[in-house]
């Protein structure tokens, strides 16, 4: 069957047939004149995935439910390997609840203190405290128990320095508010009187969706997953270093944000703009996709809401946050 069909009966878009298929998830054949011919087997492997991803699974996580049913079982789930991925989700997500819950009691602790005391007048504005800005060390799980953002592919075109952040260090930011992820006002200026980190990127993707024509071939816009993920598995690390908290900003939609942490187990905020407002304010560098507006990847180091240090360009973006963990290092006595 052609393409439409398969992804209707499959419960998908093509997109994502075709999102599982460069996976290595489906291997459909091929029809003399070139178009892809979906089996009944690839659409009911597409359904697994579909079925698996309902509960929080990666496409990457479903491969050995899809053996399975290669194999000839009736379900996905009848193989050893299947329980085994199984018990590694779970695992995964007793450790987020773990956290969530840890979170949870020292916010209703901290609110029932502030209740206690009453509230403070209008033109106070405390800082936090540099430890409630940054989760435990202790109570964040481990980077291999956690889903991962798919490789980035090979061959991705470096961007190049342009100058456009060059006029940043020694700037201040802007007293601009935005709401993150977590439910809370975040005004940039108030973050921390101590060292912390924003690092911005251009888009968040959902792997089963278009994204902009020509993505791959833009210098430095694929790999906004791939960075989140960096910076979540780098977070004791940067709270070794000194770093009170971790943002990341950029200008879409709030929901595709949230469906990104779900997705990721995110651990800070994400910050939508997707007026640009920031990028006007300190003329952050932009560029232009599929009729968009979007902000090029760069991260800043401040100090308070001082620009101590600009990361621009940022290549490659998986592995971004030991890098910036190194120079936190490398100026830890700055």
């Amino acid at each position: 069957m052609r393409a439409g069909e398969a992804a209707a009966a499959a419960g998908v878009t093509i997109k994502a047939l075709r999102y599982y298929e460069d996976c290595g998830l489906l291997s459909p054949g091929r029809a003399a004149n070139g178009y892809r011919e979906y089996s009944t087997e690839d659409v009911r492997l597409a359904q697994e995935i579909r079925g698996l991803g309902a509960l929080g699974l990666t496409p990457s996580e479903t491969r050995p439910f899809l053996a399975c049913l290669r194999a000839g079982h009736e379900t996905g789930d009848h193989c050893a390997e299947s329980l085994a991925a199984y018990q590694q989700k779970i695992e995964a997500l007793d450790l987020l609840i773990d956290r969530l819950t840890t979170g949870r009691d020292q916010l209703i602790r901290r609110r029932d203190a502030a209740a206690r005391r009453g509230f403070p007048s209008a033109t106070q504005n405390p800082m936090k405290e540099p430890d409630e800005m940054l989760p435990r060390t202790d109570s964040l799980p481990q980077a291999d128990s956690l889903p991962q953002a798919d490789p980035l592919p090979s061959g991705l075109p470096a961007p190049v320095d342009d100058g456009g952040a060059a006029h940043l260090p020694g700037r201040t930011l802007p007293p601009l508010s935005f709401t993150g992820t977590d439910g809370r006002d975040i005004g940039l200026d108030t973050v921390s009187e101590g060292r912390w980190v924003l690092f911005c990127y251009p888009l968040t993707g959902d792997p089963a969706a278009d994204i902009p024509e020509g993505w791959n071939e833009i210098p430095g816009a694929r790999g906004c997953s791939q960075e989140a993920c960096s910076f979540r598995d780098n977070l004791a690390a940067l709270r070794a270093e000194g770093v009170d908290r971790v943002l990341a900003l950029s200008s879409d939609r709030a929901d595709y944000q949230q469906a990104l942490v779900d997705r990721l187990h995110l651990p800070y905020p994400m910050l939508s703009d997707p007026g640009l407002t920031l990028a006007d304010a300190l003329r952050l560098p932009t560029f232009e996709a599929d009729g968009q507006t979007l902000y090029r990847r760069l991260t800043l180091v401040l100090r308070g809401a001082t620009i101590e240090h600009v990361f621009y360009p940022v290549f490659p973006p998986d592995t971004h946050a030991d890098e910036v963990a190194q120079w936190f290092r490398d100026h830890r006595d700055a």
